[in-house]
Formats: C-alpha cells, sequence, structure tokens
C-alpha cells in the first residue's frame, strides 16, 4: 500500500521543482493525496479492515489541515493546487 519511491520522486518533482523539495505544502498534499487515493481502494476491496480504514481517517484529516493552511496564506495556490489533483468537483 506505500507509495513506490518512482511515483514519489515524480509527485515531488512536478508539485515542488527541485527533487529535494520535499517540505513544500504543496507536495505535501499531493503525497497525501496519492495515498489516500491507493488506501481507498484497498478500503473498498477489503471492507472489514478497520485498521486501514482508521489511518484512511488519519490520511483525510491531515490533508484537509494542510489545505486549510494553504487556503490562509496563499489563497491562489490553494485553487491552483486543487485543480491540478482535482479535489472538490
Amino acid at each position: 500500500m506505500a507509495i513506490l519511491s518512482e511515483r514519489k520522486k515524480e509527485i515531488i518533482v512536478n508539485f515542488g521543482g527541485d527533487p529535494k523539495n520535499t517540505g513544500c505544502t504543496d507536495v505535501q498534499i499531493a503525497i497525501l493525496t496519492e495515498k489516500i487515493n491507493e488506501l481507498t481502494l484497498h478500503v473498498k476491496a477489503n471492507k472489514k479492515d478497520y485498521a486501514s480504514k482508521r489511518s484512511l481517517y488519519h490520511l483525510v484529516a491531515q490533508r484537509k489541515h494542510l489545505l486549510k493552511y494553504l487556503k490562509i496564506n496563499n489563497n491562489e495556490k490553494y485553487i491552483a493546487l486543487l485543480k491540478k489533483l482535482k479535489l472538490r468537483g
């Protein structure tokens, strides 16, 4: 269920620009979104895996807090990121 390192590096370059820019809020949100997408597929296939469901809720909450932070500090970047990740319609 973990993200492959090649995919993670690709996400970091796409959203952070520099391969070493892993602390950027955009990069963190993009990585969390990728993890959430993979874990969602797992939870749909394994309905009784409550531990994975709980960790999915935790990841969603973590992403929500980062999105809220980004919205407050840089609203233009927030809107662009939502469009790029295809979140919220």
